[in-house]
C-alpha cells in the first residue's frame, strides 16, 4: 500500500523550493567538480604509472665535469651494479624568445619521448618540443624558430618522460615552463651546436631494481660513493629525489586528497544544514507529528519520512554532478594539471572508484548525519509532540537577564540564547567560507611581494658560476667562491645549501667576516633558525660533515644559503688561497669562454618560482574566490532564513503588538547580523593562522623557501566581501520578515 505521507513530500518542496534549489544547486557543484577531478586525476595517475615501465624512465642521472674514459664507466657499471645511457643535452638561448632550451639527441634505449603531435627528427635540423614550451610560444608541428643562431623546424609536440615537470635544476624552488624547456634532435643535429654548453650526463638503469623509495636510497648511496671514487661528479641525481619526474606525480596523489577531504567536509557542514532545515520543519509540525505517532505510525516510518528530501536531493545532485563531471568538468580539471605539467597522453573512463568516492561515501556521510540526528529528535513521546514540547526532560526555565539592560537588547540576547545551535553552524560555515575566500585572495599579492623581495634583493645582476677559475678584465666583477652542501635536520629531507665564500672588501655582500657564518633570511625563517645555533651540513656525494656556529643572518629570501669569509671558506674546504668559481657583476661578462661558464643566475632565474605559480593557479585562484563566496552567502542564508523561520510565530505577535517590520527586523535580522559580523572579524585572524600553519608544512616538503606573508588588503577585502555578500542576504531576510503574516501568530496556539 501506497504511503499517504509521501503526498506530504511535494507540499514540503513547494515550501521549502528555494532552500532546496540552493542545496541542490551547491551538491551539484560540488559533485560535478570532484567527480572531473577525480576522473581526469585517475586517469593520468594511471598513464603516469604506466609510464616507468612503458618509456624506460630512468632510475637516476649524473653528471661528470669531464668525458670520462670508457673503461672508466665500464667500471663503474661492474662495481655499481648499473648500466649507464649516454645522455649528453646542450642548454641554448633561443634567439626568438629568449629563454634557454637543453636539447638532447636521440632517445631509444631510455626516458624515451611520447608523441602528443607530429612525429621524431629525422632530419638534421628537426627538433620535437616539449608540449607546454611549444604551447607557451606558439609552435606547432611545422613552425620554426631560432636557437643559437640556427633556424630549427618543429617537427613534433612530445612529453619528455623524465621532464613532467620542466625543472632546469633540481635545486630549484620551482619548475619553469616558459624560460625553459626541452627538445630532442637527431643526433647529427645535436652535434651540430658546438660543445660550449655540453653537459656529459649519463642515466643509469640498476641491475636489480629497488623494491621501494628506502631501498632506493641505499643504493644511490653506495652508488655515489663507487662513482665518485672513479671520476668528479657535477651532478648526482636518484629518481626518486628527482622532482623533474617525481612532483607531478606527488602533486597529482596530493591534490586527489586534499580535493576529498574538502568535498567532505562540505558535505558534514550540509549535512549539518539540512539536520537544522529538518529539526526547524519537525518543530513546526509538531502537533501533525504527534496525530501521526498517537494513530499508529512508528518512529522508524517518521524517520524515514523526514530523510527521503534530504537523500532525494542529494541522489538527484549526485545524478546531474557526476553526468557534468564526466562531460564538461573533466577536461576543465585536466587542463588545469596539462597547463602545468608535461604528462604523457591518458585516457578517461569510468571506474568504480570515482563513484565511490564523489556519490557513495558523501551518500553515506548524509545518511549517517540526518539519521542520528532524526533518531534522536524523534525519539520524544507522542504527547510531547501534541504540545509542542520538544525538550528532552525537565524544561528550565530561561535565565534571567539583568533589568539594567535595555528592553530591546535584552530582547535581541535572548533570540541569541534560543538560536545559538545555528549561530555555531553559521561560525563554521563562515570559517569554512573565508579559509576558500583567503586563499584564493592572498596568491597574487604574496607571489607579488614575493617577487619584489627577490628583485630587491638580489646579490648582482649576474652570478656566473664558473667550471674553473678564470680571469675577467672587467674590473667591476667580484670574485668569491660557491659549493654545495646538504642539510641535515632529522625532521625534514635533505635539501640543498649553497655556500659562498665572500671576499673581506665585497660591495655586492655585507656581512660581518669571522670564524662563523651568516645565514640567508630564507634559510632561517624556514628551520627557526637563531644567532648562536649550531648548523650541520654534509657533502652530497661523500660522509663528510661540516659544522657551524651562526653569527648573523644576511637578507636574502630567495635561496637556501649560507655566507662566510672567504679565507675561512678555503680553510674549511681545503682550498687552495686565493681559489675562486663565481663572479658576481651587475654587467654582462663577454670575455670569458662560455664552455667555462657552468651557469648564469639573472633575474629571470631569480623570480621563476612566482611566475610558474602566477601562470600555473591563476585561474584556479579565481574558482577558489567565486567558491568561497558561495559558501559564505549559501550557509549564511540558509541558516539565518531558519531561525526566521524559527521565529515566524513570534514575529507574528510581535506584528499584532504593533511593531514595524523595520523594529522586528532590528530585532531578529540584525541580531543574526551581529553575530555574523562578529564572526567575520573574529575568525579572519584565525583562518590567516590556520592557512599560515598548512602553508609553511606544506612547502617543509619543498627544496627552497617561499615565504607566507598576509597583506593587510586581502583581509580588508575578505571583511569587504563578506559584509556586501551578508548585506544581500539580509536584504532577503527582510523581506521574508514582512511575509509573515498575523494570522501565524494564531496557529498551533497552545
Amino acid at each position: 500500500m501506497r504511503d499517504p505521507l509521501n503526498k506530504r513530500l511535494g507540499k514540503q518542496l513547494r515550501e521549502e523550493l528555494g532552500k532546496y534549489t540552493i542545496i541542490f544547486l551547491f551538491f551539484v557543484m560540488m559533485i560535478g567538480a570532484t567527480s572531473g577531478f577525480i576522473v581526469s586525476d585517475t586517469g593520468m595517475i594511471d598513464a603516469y604509472n604506466e609510464s616507468f615501465e612503458k618509456y624506460s624512465i630512468e632510475d637516476g642521472n649524473l653528471e661528470f665535469m669531464l668525458k670520462p674514459e670508457d673503461s672508466v664507466l665500464e667500471d663503474i657499471e661492474k662495481d655499481g651494479g648499473i648500466k649507464l645511457y649516454e645522455n649528453y643535452y646542450k642548454d641554448e638561448e633561443t634567439d626568438s624568445f629568449d629563454s634557454t632550451l637543453r636539447i638532447y639527441g636521440e632517445r631509444s634505449e631510455i626516458d624515451r619521448l611520447c608523441i602528443w603531435e607530429g612525429e621524431l627528427p629525422s632530419a638534421k635540423n628537426d627538433i620535437a618540443l616539449d608540449r607546454l614550451y611549444a604551447k607557451n610560444h606558439s609552435l606547432k608541428p611545422g613552425s620554426s624558430f631560432q636557437v643559437s643562431g640556427r633556424t630549427l623546424n618543429v617537427c613534433g609536440i612530445v612529453a619528455f618522460t623524465d621532464y613532467s615537470a620542466l625543472y632546469e635544476s633540481p635545486t630549484d624552488l620551482m619548475f619553469d615552463n616558459d624560460m625553459f624547456g626541452v627538445g630532442a634532435m637527431t643526433d647529427e643535429g645535436f652535434e651540430a651546436f658546438n660543445d660550449d654548453h655540453l653537459h656529459y650526463s649519463y642515466s643509469w638503469m640498476y641491475d636489480k631494481s629497488p623494491a621501494n623509495d628506502s631501498e632506493a636510497q641505499d643504493m644511490s648511496e653506495e652508488l655515489v660513493k663507487t662513482v665518485s671514487e672513479k671520476a668528479m661528479l657535477q651532478n648526482f641525481i636518484p629518481a626518486y629525489s628527482n622532482q623533474a619526474i617525481h612532483f607531478a606525480g606527488n602533486d597529482l596523489h596530493n591534490d586527489r586528497t586534499s580535493m576529498l577531504t574538502f568535498l567532505y567536509i562540505t558535505m558534514v557542514i550540509l549535512a549539518f544544514i539540512f539536520v537544522v532545515t529538518t529539526e526547524s520543519t519537525i518543530a513546526k509540525e509538531a502537533s501533525v507529528i504527534g496525530t501521526l505517532r498517537a494513530s499508529g505510525y512508528t518512529k522508524l516510518e517518521m524517520i524515514r519520512h523526514y530523510m527521503k528530501l534530504p537523500m532525494y536531493t542529494l541522489l538527484a545532485a549526485s545524478v546531474v554532478g557526476n553526468v557534468i563531471g564526466y562531460t564538461l568538468l573533466e577536461k576543465y580539471m585536466a587542463a588545469a594539471y596539462l597547463g602545468s605539467y608535461s604528462l604523457t597522453t591518458y585516457e578517461v573512463s569510468f571506474n568504480a572508484d570515482a563513484f565511490l568516492l564523489t556519490t557513495v561515501i558523501p551518500f553515506v556521510i548524509m545518511f549517517v548525519i540526518n539519521l542520528t540526528a532524526l533518531a534522536r529528535k524523534l525519539s520524544l513521546s507522542p504527547l510531547k509532540f501534541l504540545r509542542r514540547d520538544l525538550s528532552r526532560g525537565q524544561k528550565k526555565k530561561a535565565f534571567r537577564l539583568n533589568t539594567g539592560i535595555g528592553i530591546m537588547t535584552r530582547f535581541r540576547l535572548r533570540i541569541f540564547f534560543q538560536n545559538i545551535p545555528g549561530y555555531i553552524v553559521i561560525i563554521f560555515g563562515i570559517i569554512l567560507g573565508y579559509s576558500i575566500l583567503f586563499f584564493g585572495l592572498m596568491f597574487e599579492p604574496m607571489l607579488d611581494n614575493f617577487k619584489e623581495e627577490t628583485l630587491n634583493n638580489m646579490i648582482a645582476d649576474n652570478i656566473y658560476v664558473l667550471r674553473m677559475p678564470v680571469e675577467t678584465d672587467d674590473q667591476n666583477a667580484e670574485k668569491a667562491a660557491m659549493l654545495s652542501l646538504e642539510t641535515t635536520f632529522e625532521k625534514y629531507k635533505a635539501e640543498d645549501v649553497s655556500v659562498y665564500g665572500i671576499a673581506d672588501d665585497s660591495k655586492f655582500v655585507k656581512i660581518d667576516h669571522g670564524k662563523g657564518v651568516s645565514i640567508s633570511t630564507a634559510m632561517m625563517n624556514k628551520y627557526g633558525l637563531e644567532k648562536g645555533d649550531r648548523l650541520k651540513l654534509t657533502e652530497k656525494y661523500s660522509d663528510k660533515d661540516y659544522e657551524f656556529t651562526i653569527t648573523g643572518s644576511y637578507d636574502y629570501p630567495a635561496s637556501i644559503a649560507i655566507f662566510m669569509d672567504l679565507d675561512s671558506f678555503c680553510e674549511t674546504f681545503e682550498l687552495d688561497d686565493g681559489y675562486f668559481n663565481i663572479y658576481f657583476s651587475d654587467d654582462k661578462l663577454e670575455d670569458i669562454d662560455e664552455r667555462l661558464i657552468m651557469s648564469r643566475i639573472t633575474e629571470e632565474d631569480m623570480t621563476k618560482t612566482s611566475r610558474q605559480m602566477t601562470r600555473s593557479m591563476g585561474s584556479i585562484m579565481n574558482v577558489f574566490k567565486w567558491f568561497g563566496v558561495a559558501m559564505f552567502v549559501m550557509v549564511i542564508y540558509l541558516l539565518a532564513k531558519l531561525i526566521i523561520e524559527k521565529n515566524a510565530q513570534s514575529i507574528s505577535m510581535t506584528k499584532i503588538l504593533g511593531y514595524y517590520d523595520r523594529e522586528i527586523n532590528g530585532l531578529y535580522v540584525h541580531t543574526t547580523t551581529i553575530v555574523a559580523l562578529l564572526s567575520m572579524l573574529c575568525t579572519l585572524p584565525l583562518v590567516d593562522f590556520l592557512i599560515g600553519a598548512i602553508f609553511k608544512m606544506v612547502f617543509m616538503n619543498y627544496s627552497g623557501y617561499f615565504a607566507y606573508e598576509t597583506d593587510l588588503t586581502v583581509m580588508l577585502k575578505c571583511l569587504i566581501i563578506g559584509i556586501v555578500s551578508y548585506s544581500l542576504v539580509a536584504f532577503v531576510l527582510n523581506r521574508s520578515v514582512k511575509k509573515i503574516p498575523l494570522a501565524e501568530a494564531l496557529k498551533n496556539a497552545e
